[in-house]
């Protein structure tokens, strides 16, 4: 059921983001969007492949599992289920953008994560634009913060729904009015908070690394 929930939430998120995008566009693309949707999404078929060779959802079996042995932080305290629910997700996020800063200072990590930067253009598609490599080594760090946590299975779900999908919206090219946007990007990431990261610039490339929390950006 957690497959069909995950894929069902990121179909449902990819149609209204693409809905979104052919109605109020941000900015006018340069690339033609089926050449560069057909490349971007033959990246997740991969990606998909590799995760499935790897066991599937990793993460929430890994999970279960550790539920099931009583491993991890949360298993071995009486803290209420809704605060380590709440815990778990601010904890992996954090830990997300930590390794989002170790893919551009490591140099053999950034030869791998440049292709999600190597898109000329920048819309929905590239926020799933990833290196194979980089989505198992991704997938392996995160099974060792569950196994760590203990977070609870259904928080690992929310958690890579809400990785899926904020990863799908702050690369959109959607419009935005600006005072929305100004008031939204206090609490959460926008396209146009994340579009900085896509800079040629170096300095600004090396910023705004955030994918769903703004805070560890405003810290």
């Amino acid at each position: 059921m957690e497959t069909a929930v995950r894929i069902g939430s990121f179909l449902a998120i990819f149609a209204m983001l693409a809905g979104w995008e052919f109605w109020r566009p941000r900015r006018v693309l340069s690339q033609a969007k089926h050449v560069r949707w057909l490349t971007n999404l033959s990246l997740v078929v991969v990606d998909a492949l590799v995760l499935r060779l790897m066991g599937g959802v990793v993460a929430f079996a890994a999970a279960v599992y550790v539920q099931q042995h009583g491993w991890g932080w949360f298993n071995n305290v009486a803290w209420p289920y809704w605060l380590e629910f709440i815990i778990a997700i601010v904890l992996l996020d954090f830990a997300l953008y930590l390794q989002h800063v170790a893919t551009h200072r490591v140099p053999w990590l950034w030869r791998l994560h440049r292709v999600h930067h190597t898109d000329l253009d920048i819309d929905l598609t590239t926020g799933v634009r990833f290196h194979p490599i980089e989505i198992g080594l991704s997938m392996i760090y995160k099974v060792v913060l569950v196994t760590a946590l203990g977070a609870a299975p259904w928080a690992v779900l929310i958690f890579e729904i809400i990785l899926n999908g904020a990863s799908l919206f702050n690369h959109s090219n959607v419009y935005i009015p600006e005072k929305i946007d100004r008031r939204v990007r206090r609490f959460i990431i926008t396209p146009d908070m994340h579009r900085v990261h896509h800079s040629t610039r170096v300095e600004e490339t090396n910023s705004n690394f955030g994918f769903s929390i703004s805070l560890w950006d405003y810290a």
